[in-house]
């Protein structure tokens, strides 16, 4: 066994066991903390693999962005826990079939790439000892026979951003609502006023006894 078969096992373990913890662990706060565990070792799987833009991709994305948003939801939700699991058993047979399902259209899927044997032609003939970018490649077929799909991708994107905002967008009675317009057209006489006050004023006199009324005492 050399080094990188090691790696790739000992990748592999770590993957399974985070995985494996993701949906057996109780507190949501863990399950988020080993999916970002399970990540960060796919991306050393792809690295493995000479994948280098795909593994960068997976940590800057999902690592660095989707789980951080995960982790402050999680955190700010205040979750019960146990409501949830209330339906847990009751469930828990129509979920174990849909999961064999899935892991059989997988391995399916899967068990295709692992047939020994086939000739595998190459995508691109590269001449042998001329180093080849994989993510400059990545690009150029990105960019190239891949512009439209990747065009309507965007747009999707962008749509579902603007939903999702305007799904938001919501006039509440507690918020302030801020014109920028306004503040822009604003005038320093709207909004500070000088008042000319005199620097010294006469002390008020005393008030003259009442008729009838006894006087103090010394």
């Amino acid at each position: 066994m050399d080094v990188k078969t090691g790696f790739f096992y000992l990748f592999s373990a770590l993957l399974l066991f985070a995985a494996f913890r993701v949906v057996t662990v109780r507190n949501p706060v863990y399950a988020a903390l080993y999916l970002v565990l399970a990540f960060s070792q796919a991306s050393a799987l792809w690295l493995l693999l000479r994948a280098e833009f795909l593994a960068i991709t997976l940590v800057l994305v999902y690592v660095g962005a989707v789980m951080v948003l995960f982790l402050f939801v999680v955190m700010m939700l205040d979750i019960d826990v146990d409501q949830l699991r209330a339906g847990f058993w009751k469930r828990f047979p129509l979920a174990g079939f849909i999961g064999v399902v899935i892991a059989l259209e997988m391995a399916a899927v899967l068990l295709g790439g692992f047939r020994v044997g086939e000739e595998v032609r190459p995508v691109v003939a590269v001449a042998e000892g001329v180093e080849v970018s994989n993510t400059r490649e990545l690009g150029v077929l990105l960019y190239t026979q891949y512009l439209y799909p990747l065009e309507i991708a965007a747009v999707l994107l962008l749509v579902a951003i603007v939903a999702a905002i305007a799904l938001t967008l919501r006039q509440r009675k507690d918020s302030r609502h801020y014109d920028p317009a306004m503040a822009v057209r604003v005038r320093a006489s709207d909004r500070l006023q000088i008042v000319k006050l005199a620097p010294t004023t006469a002390a008020p006199a005393a008030a003259a006894p009442e008729a009838g009324a006894p006087e103090g005492k010394a």
